[in-house]
């Protein structure tokens, strides 16, 4: 019996000193780990985002200036090509005391004014004034009133009215362009125009609007 509890003793002793001769192979695995990337992502992630640097003042301006000559090529070209198609239109038919011409179920032609723009439905455009050939062109009534159409318009009572050296008036009142509108339709109307006058100003209002491009090619 002591010889049992001595034997427990000394094994007590070498396990505890780690000298026990079947423990000698044992290896020990010491796992470190870096929390420094770890943390560095997550304060990335709660940093608050930061806003875009602002641009100076001068340079905001000119880009916005860009951006409206810019506008104004486009849509110049834009209305030369307008006035070139209204200008096919008055060489298909011309017509005088009414905005369009129609052909009818029989065949006859018949005027529509703007009065009577309804009579347009179902049946094919056969002529038009010189407003009427603008209006066509762009798409017919629907867009009378589109910026183009009323700008084109602008120009060809200023090519019409005024010197080509002053400034185009681009945005006057409503009733500066019904005024307009009416000067352009007794040109139109009077006993003594040809279609050919009415395509001569056309391709005439092509022109100025030609020398506008390039004011605004100049001023960039």
């Amino acid at each position: 019996m002591l010889g049992e509890q001595q034997l427990c003793r000394n094994l007590g002793t070498l396990v505890a000193s780690g000298s026990a001769p079947w423990l000698t192979g044992r290896t020990e695995t010491v796992v470190s780990v870096d929390l420094t990337i770890a943390n560095a992502s997550a304060e990335r992630l709660t940093e608050a985002p930061t806003e875009p640097r602002r641009l100076p003042r001068r340079e905001r301006r000119r880009l916005a200036r860009q951006d409206r000559l810019a506008a104004q090529l486009a849509e110049l070209h834009h209305m030369q090509l307008l006035l070139a198609e209204a200008s096919d239109v008055v060489d298909l038919g011309w017509v005088q005391h009414g905005w369009f011409a129609v052909s009818d179920e029989s065949g006859r032609a018949r005027l529509v004014s703007a009065h009577t723009l309804g009579d347009l439905e179902g049946h094919p455009v056969i002529g038009a004034c010189l407003v009427g050939a603008v209006v066509h062109a762009a798409g017919g009534p629907p867009s009378a009133h589109s910026q183009l159409v009323q700008r084109a318009l602008d120009l060809t009572w200023h090519t019409l009215h005024e010197d080509a050296g002053q400034p185009v008036r681009w945005c006057p009142s409503p009733s500066v362009r019904t005024a307009h509108i009416r000067d352009l339709t007794r040109w139109n109307d009077h006993p003594a125009r040809t279609a050919d006058d009415v395509t001569g100003l056309l391709e005439d209002t092509m022109s100025s609007a030609g020398r506008q491009l390039g004011s605004v090619r100049a001023a960039r």
